[in-house]
């Protein structure tokens, strides 16, 4: 099972390039699973506060605050998203081969899932020129800054070209594959 964390800032690239992986890893006839952080906060917000589950009508504000402020802080609970995840990757690794997680946000994300799964990438993309089109308050939320510094990751791609995304992953895959291979 290898697992694949996929970071950055809003809009950067981060589905387009996992979904670059997923065809990568079907033409090696591996199962590939698309998993999320944040999909109980969703669930929560669609369940009990009337989301459509809409990309285009997503409360990210809400979700931010819900996330963050409320769980993690006041309710001291930083590691529910990440247990969530690992009890999930737990049952579903009986049945997929490769998981995609689509939105890492934080170093502790990072770090605690490497810890908890030995076959684990960390992936940053960057999109170049791309001003973003969240609100002055969500640009500058924790989740949106806090890998801006963040030193550890595998691999930095630049996102300049679908081509060239297109390239970099196929490298990234046949790199990680061909390590795999050598331990």
């Amino acid at each position: 099972m290898k697992i694949y964390l996929i970071s950055g800032r809003a809009r950067n690239g981060k589905d387009t390039m996992s979904h670059i992986i997923e065809k990568e890893y079907q033409s090696l006839s591996k199962k590939v699973c698309f998993i999320q952080l944040m999909r109980p906060l969703k669930w929560l917000l669609r369940d009990y506060f009337g989301w459509d589950g809409k990309e285009e009508t997503k409360p990210r504000e809400q979700l931010q605050q819900m996330g963050t402020e409320l769980i993690r802080q006041e309710l001291n609970m930083p590691m529910y998203f990440i247990d969530r995840l690992t009890e999930n990757i737990k049952i579903l690794e009986k049945y997929y081969d490769v998981f995609l997680v689509t939105d890492v946000r934080l170093p502790i994300e990072i770090e605690t899932i490497k810890e908890r799964f030995k076959n684990t990438v960390s992936i940053n993309i960057t999109r170049v020129g791309y001003e973003s089109e969240l609100t002055d308050t969500e640009k500058v939320h924790c989740t949106e800054l806090a890998l801006l510094n963040y030193k550890k990751f595998d691999y930095e791609i630049t996102n300049e070209t679908l081509s060239k995304l297109e390239e970099d992953v196929k490298n990234i895959v046949s790199e990680v594959e061909k390590n795999e291979k050598d331990e």
